[in-house]
């Protein structure tokens, strides 16, 4: 099944019952799936930038996250959902992506209320991840700062591990070197 059709409620129900299925289960999932966009100031920005990003980044997280409850709930479990530091930072010229990545830290807070004692929800929030995307799009950037995935990776498995059981409703920075 391709990434892309996780965005949609029943594409992530078919996503995860097939993952289910080959698996035997689902102890934990991250949600790492999103998109950026940042054309210029709101009054500015190219027609179709706010439905895109709030498809790509609030809808995905909020399909992914409603298809796994019913996986976790009775076996517990954790899902990590990816924000961006950009929430607290401010992002000028990137309306769109900025509030739907803050809408997924508030779903995230959110389930984690909801399900509390059942299920675990927790949120990183990276800076600048040093991808070949980033690399491409950025040319010039200084990427003394830029976080690897191998990082960020490694606070998502941790977050999902048994050894985090205490931390739910985290928002956590990952964005240090």
């Amino acid at each position: 099944m391709a990434i892309t059709r996780i965005a949609t409620a029943a594409g992530a129900r078919r996503f995860l019952a097939s993952a289910a299925e080959a698996l035997g289960s689902i102890d934990g999932v991250a949600v790492v799936a999103g998109a950026y966009a940042g054309s210029g100031p709101l009054a500015e920005t190219r027609e179709g930038e706010w439905p895109a990003m709030m498809q790509a980044n609030l809808e995905t997280a909020h399909a992914v996250c409603r298809a796994a409850i019913p996986h976790l709930i009775a076996r517990g479990g954790s899902v990590v959902t990816v924000a961006s530091r950009l929430v607290e930072q401010g992002g000028a010229g990137a309306a769109a992506y900025v509030v739907s990545k803050a809408g997924v830290a508030a779903l995230t807070r959110v389930l984690a209320l909801e399900y509390r004692g059942r299920i675990r929800f927790n949120c990183i929030a990276p800076g600048t991840i040093d991808t070949p995307a980033n690399r491409e799009a950025m040319p010039g950037a200084d990427r003394s700062g830029w976080t690897p995935p191998e990082s960020i990776a490694r606070v998502i498995a941790f977050l999902l591990s048994p050894e985090s059981s205490p931390v739910t409703g985290a928002w956590l920075p990952a964005d240090g070197r």
